[in-house]
């Protein structure tokens, strides 16, 4: 007995489920699939056990898979910046080849796969490559003209120089070197040829050049004058003869510099070479390069002494090693740019995320820096265990005090000392009034920017009146609404009833979805295209009218076994409403024609010269004389101008006809530009064959059609420029309002005002024993002697991502926090800034840069990457301010050391807060001999 197609979807669903819990594991492929195309697949058979309405149907069947929309346009080349559950889907190889026999691939395409590699050394973490490194090979003879291939992140540099051979036809005998060749003509050899380009640190876009050597046992690099920088920061004029060696030797090729280079250069001032999608990168290392007091720790050599490779929550010391390299070499006075490709490695090792090349978060990376710095650092050697404890009441100090000195029996670091501050959270049950006092150190202020939460969106709205042209506008929604906020915005701006308003996501010419008037906004995504199409009714149950989905599709040839055309969609899809009863091919036919008045043409008599065919080959769909095409699609275009707007009453036409017995109305046998099938939701199978004998046709809410014309009827009738015309509604070109400014302390104002907890994140209420939607409010209790100061300018959730490119005024000096700080014997609150890590552009495709003040100079300077300029102190307030790193304005540059004069490391330091703890319970006068910083 054959399975129903319930059971099918159920063996279906249980399968893919099964096989996608798979883990990860080094060296498996998987395979790439477009999420929209997913979604539908779930919808069919029921994937999500609260949506099970189109299960089995044949209109919800995807059809077969098309990865179209994630290549760019006519290549086979993944689109930049995919997001995975947003723009695609992965799937084991077992899956994909499973879902691949059932539905197909479309043709023409090849499947994606992807490799899963290790990324990480003490942290493993298995990720899908879903980019390959594309790497522009070139011969040394020859650097003008690279050719690109793409390879895996774990494809060795011996891999790399065996095609570089093949390419360049270079023998296997042949002694070759391979360099990497930065910015500002520096050049590093890759010897360790057993190196991945995980592992070698190589970039997207990377340049490989290939050296073969000389007869004469020299090479042609060595030929030419040139300096070297080591590891160690040192640099000296090297022979022509001298072999390189040494791990990571950069070499300065004067032969390709039109600059030269000099000797010395202003400590501090030195460009960060751009590794790939490592702006992010560079942008907070220069921000924490002018931080005087770490720097200066870091240079004295005072962070040997602390060194903790045993913490087990440490980066077993390579973070801070790293570091300290990096920033000898970029305060040595001896480098104009330095490549910071070892530090970018040790913080891979930890953090796979930040070992690819995709554009990562500044704030991001320097919390984690902050946070390696401060384990590698710390000198608890052993932390003890200590019990966590309730405020039960207590007097604020009392508890603020008990945490800090708990916290520094387990933290006690130099990052401690300069950066860490502590916070005062309240929870307020709203069923008992359960008050929970806590108090929190913290590295950094995250502060939310109060603006108006509202989005943009631009929509495409098609009205009733076929003679009209589509209409795109640009709404100004509110960002948590619902699909109806939506709606009722149109109806303002076009006079459309707002109660017959169809919202649906078009893309590759077809429906995806069908929005429901309560679906949240957030649903839509920045790269949706979004129709809002008018209709004659205001219920899918309306007893007389039906609406139906309509796909225009183009036949291709022919193929399979029965002989079908194949199609392509073309143009953007139609609604059309029918009447519920006596709906014949004929009347859904001119009712289509009606709805395709404005791009339709309609061929003159005098024009007939030939036979042409529009349609298949059989009785019913092709054309024997060019005057039958004439006078049918005259008869119809006829029929369309006495339309005038399109209803269920005038899509009813006479029509030629003769009595059969059975009672029936028949039309002639008449030339047709297209031909009608009922389709899936895709348009991408076909379902039933439509009758075109004058008996009625039954329909439901989940029925779709498609218009499949041949390419010569297309050519000669169907006008493609006017059907994808549109009207540029005057929203489009409205300016928004005038952003008022917003002051630095706005921000602090919201960040420390109460807010109830959302329903997705409630606390767990001791008192009354389940998650309540608490009430919560932030104050500061103490300050650090360095405030970073985060402004949460993205948002983002599964569905969209934004930026809020709001105009933030952060004072430049004298920035007062005295008023947000609620301990009553707090030191100093007064602050200068330091440094700026600036976004441009928007999530995930912009770019960072950094301000920051020479410790040295006392003067601004712009850091972009490798470039270095002056800048001058009104310029660094911009709209593009993402992180702020303030300094105490009492820790002047005599000060700025953390290191005692008896040269003791481990009893010489104390942080801002454990001065202000000490001022609290009245031991200031010991604190200040101990310290002169406050």
């Amino acid at each position: 007995m054959a399975e129903s197609s319930w059971e099918v979807c159920d063996i279906q669903k249980e399968k893919i489920k099964k096989l996608i819990g798979n883990l990860l594991k080094a060296g498996d492929t998987w395979y790439l699939i477009d999420s929209k195309w997913f979604k539908q697949w779930q919808n069919y058979v029921g994937y999500n056990s609260w949506d099970t309405s189109l299960v089995g149907d044949k209109s919800a069947n995807p059809g077969p898979i098309d990865n179209n929309p994630l290549f760019k346009e006519g290549t086979n080349t993944l689109r930049q910046q995919l997001m995975e559950n947003i723009d695609f889907t992965v799937v084991p190889e077992e899956a994909w080849n499973s879902l691949v026999q059932w539905y197909t691939l479309t043709e023409g395409q090849e499947p994606i796969a992807r490799k899963v590699i290790d990324q990480g050394i003490f942290n493993k973490n298995c990720n899908i490559e879903i980019y390959l490194i594309d790497l522009k090979l070139c011969h040394h003879n020859n650097m003008d003209s690279p050719e690109t291939e793409y390879f895996s992140r774990m494809t060795t540099l011996e891999q790399v120089e065996k095609t570089m051979r093949k390419l360049f036809n270079i023998s296997d005998d042949k002694e070759v070197r391979l360099w990497s060749k930065y910015m500002n003509n520096m050049y590093e050899q890759l010897k360790r040829l057993s190196n991945t380009l995980q592992e070698a640190s190589l970039y997207p876009g990377q340049v490989i050049l290939i050296e073969e050597k000389n007869a004469n046992g020299t090479w042609p690099r060595q030929e030419k004058h040139h300096s070297i920088i080591t590891s160690s920061g040192a640099i000296g004029d090297v022979p022509a003869t001298r072999n390189y060696s040494g791990s990571s030797e950069v070499v300065y090729d004067s032969s390709y510099s039109n600059n030269g280079y000099r000797s010395s250069f202003t400590p501090g001032l030195c460009g960060l070479n751009n590794l790939g999608n490592t702006c992010f990168m560079n942008s907070a290392i220069q921000c924490l390069s002018n931080v005087p007091s770490l720097t200066e720790y870091m240079l004295s050599g005072q962070w040997k002494e602390e060194l903790n490779c045993e913490n087990p929550l440490g980066m077993h010391g390579e973070i801070a090693s790293s570091y300290a390299e990096l920033i000898k070499n970029m305060w040595s006075g001896k480098n104009a740019t330095t490549v910071p490709r070892q530090f970018k490695v040790a913080v891979g090792h930890f953090k796979p995320e930040f070992s690819g090349y995709q554009q990562q978060d500044s704030q991001e990376l320097m919390a984690f820096l902050l946070d390696g710095l401060h384990e590698d650092l710390n000198r608890i050697r052993k932390k003890p265990y200590i019990e966590t404890k309730e405020a039960d009441n207590r007097p604020d100090e009392e508890v603020a005090m008990e945490t800090w000195q708990d916290y520094t029996r387990r933290n006690n670091s130099v990052i401690v000392d300069i950066f860490h501050g502590l916070l005062k959270s309240t929870l307020v049950c709203p069923e008992c009034s359960k008050v929970s006092v806590k108090f929190d150190p913290f590295c950094y202020l995250s502060l939310p920017l109060p603006v108006k939460k509202e989005r943009q969106m631009t929509v495409f709205f098609v009205p009733l009146n076929p003679k009209l042209n589509i209409r795109q506008c640009k709404l100004t929604l509110p960002k948590m609404g619902v699909i109806g906020d939506l709606c009722h915005a149109v109806a303002v701006l076009t006079g459309a009833p707002q109660d017959k308003l169809v919202v649906a996501d078009v893309y590759n010419h077809r429906f995806h979805k069908f929005f429901l008037v309560q679906e949240q906004l957030s649903h839509i995504t920045e790269k949706d295209d979004i129709f809002v199409y008018e209709v004659p009714i205001n219920t899918l149950e309306d007893p007389d009218t039906i609406v139906l989905p309509v796909y225009m599709r183009e036949t291709r040839g022919k193929s399979g076994h029965n002989n079908i055309g194949y199609t392509q969609l073309f143009g953007q899809p139609l609604l059309i409403p029918l009447p519920r009863n006596n709906c014949t091919y004929d009347v859904v036919y001119k009712a289509l024609l009606d709805r395709m008045v404005r791009f339709i043409h309609c061929p003159e008599s005098s024009n007939s010269s030939s036979s042409v065919s529009l349609s298949e080959e059989d009785s019913s769909s092709s054309l024997e004389k060019e005057d039958n095409v004439n006078n049918c699609d005259n008869d119809a275009c006829n029929n369309i101008n006495e339309t005038d707007e399109l209803g269920v009453k005038n899509v009813v036409t006479d029509v030629n006809s003769m009595e059969l017995e059975g009672g029936f109305v028949v039309p002639e046998k008449k030339a047709r530009m297209f031909i009608l099938r009922l389709v899936n939701s895709f348009g991408s199978t076909d379902l039933d064959e439509i009758s075109d004998d004058g008996i009625p046709i039954k329909f439901n809410n989940h029925s779709y059609l498609a218009a499949d014309w041949t390419s010569k009827a297309k050519e000669l009738y169907y006008n493609e420029k006017e059907a994808e015309a549109f009207i540029v509604d005057e929203s489009m070109h409205q300016r928004p309002a005038p952003k008022k400014t917003i002051q630095l302390t706005d921000c602090l104002q919201l960040f420390t005002t109460m807010e109830k907890l959302g329903e997705q994140d409630p606390w767990y209420c001791p008192a009354c024993k389940k998650h309540q939607q608490a009430t919560k409010k932030f104050d500061i209790w103490n300050l650090p002697k360095i405030l970073v100061i985060h402004l949460k300018r993205f948002s983002y959730n599964r569905y969209w991502r934004d930026k809020l490119d709001t105009f933030i005024d952060y004072p430049v000096k004298d920035l007062d926090m005295s008023e947000f700080v609620i301990n009553p014997k707090r030191g100093p609150a007064l602050y200068d800034l330091i440094a700026v890590s600036n976004h441009y552009g928007g999530m995930g495709v912009g770019h960072y840069t950094a301000y920051a003040k020479n410790k040295d100079l006392n003067q601004w300077f712009y850091f972009d990457d490798s470039s270095v300029t002056k800048a001058s102190e009104e310029s660094v307030v911009t709209k593009a301010g993402y992180v702020l790193v303030y300094q105490l304005k009492t820790l002047n540059r005599n000060s700025n050391s953390l290191t005692a004069g008896s040269g003791s490391t481990k009893a010489s330091t104390q942080t801002h807060c454990e001065i202000a703890m000490a001022d609290s319970t009245t031991q200031s006068d010991s604190v200040n001999d101990t310290m002169d910083t406050d």
